[in-house]
């Protein structure tokens, strides 16, 4: 039989409420498991659309009941899910983040129930934008994760883990493949200026230059009267081909993946064996 995973992306415009939040992935994770998927994987900032309020939520009682309310989904359907980004208080080694601010981390949840990795976003998006924000400080609430190259094994497929900002810089993604990746995650919250120019091109690249598939999950739509973000969640295959995709408003797709596709690539344009440098 053909290895296959089916992978749901789920899109959604998240607030600063992260109750209201919650309730929507409860929604979107139940339908897109209806339909079979067995990985989940949720947008940047899923839980929290405010940068102000990261360290607020995550020194706050809410912390460990919306934790504790997301690896009991997992646990409910018995599937993986990823966290796209929630705020951390404390690094990986248990040590406080100084100066107020958090780390944005992205949590795999097995299903059990259980943490099983998480991933500390190592680029900040410190950049001017012509838009109504026009400029976004990234480092002025969010420390920066330790050089980490972070891949997990679902359901026998090698999954690679990432966020946003970091689908610009190649290296991460040559090193994730390094280390055995067939699937790179993108979650994502890329401003529409942002994501129309850049978003499905950078992900095809990246899929393309490591054949891999590249799962890029956006946030979509208004989340405040200056932040307005692309959605266009898809995924593609090892040969840079659109395989599923969304538009600009929330939802979900599912696809199953499999390793043959991939195999078979890798076999008949072996590039990475080619490589110099």
């Amino acid at each position: 039989m053909t290895q296959a995973l089916c992978v749901a992306a789920v899109q959604l415009t998240s607030t600063r409420h992260w109750q209201q939040n919650l309730l929507e992935v409860k929604r979107l994770v139940a339908l897109a498991v209806n339909d079979g998927a067995r990985l989940v994987v949720l947008p940047e900032n899923v839980f929290l659309f405010d940068g102000k309020g990261m360290r607020r939520l995550a020194e706050s009682t809410g912390q460990e009941i919306l934790l504790d309310e997301i690896c009991a989904l997992a646990k409910k359907y018995a599937i993986f899910l990823v966290v796209g980004s929630h705020p951390s208080l404390c690094s990986p080694n248990g040590d406080v983040v100084a100066n107020g601010r958090v780390r944005q981390t992205c949590w795999v949840i097995d299903p059990d129930g259980c943490f099983l990795e998480r991933y500390d976003k190592i680029h900040l998006f410190d950049v001017l934008v012509d838009d109504k924000a026009a400029s976004y400080q990234e480092s002025s609430f969010i420390e920066e994760g330790e050089l980490a190259v972070k891949v997990v094994d679902i359901d026998g497929f090698k999954v690679g883990l990432s966020i946003c900002y970091d689908v610009r810089f190649p290296e991460l993604y040559r090193a994730l493949t390094q280390k055995g990746a067939e699937v790179l995650l993108v979650p994502a919250a890329f401003t529409y200026v942002t994501g129309k120019a850049h978003w499905n091109v950078l992900l095809s690249a990246r899929a393309i230059e490591n054949q891999c598939y590249v799962l890029g999950v956006n946030q979509c739509g208004w989340h405040n009267e200056t932040r307005q973000t692309y959605g266009h969640s898809a995924l593609y295959s090892p040969m840079g081909e659109c395989l599923a995709s969304l538009g600009e408003e929330p939802g979900y797709f599912i696809f199953h993946i499999t390793k043959q596709p991939l195999e078979c690539f890798r076999h008949k344009m072996p590039c990475l064996s080619h490589r110099r440098f």
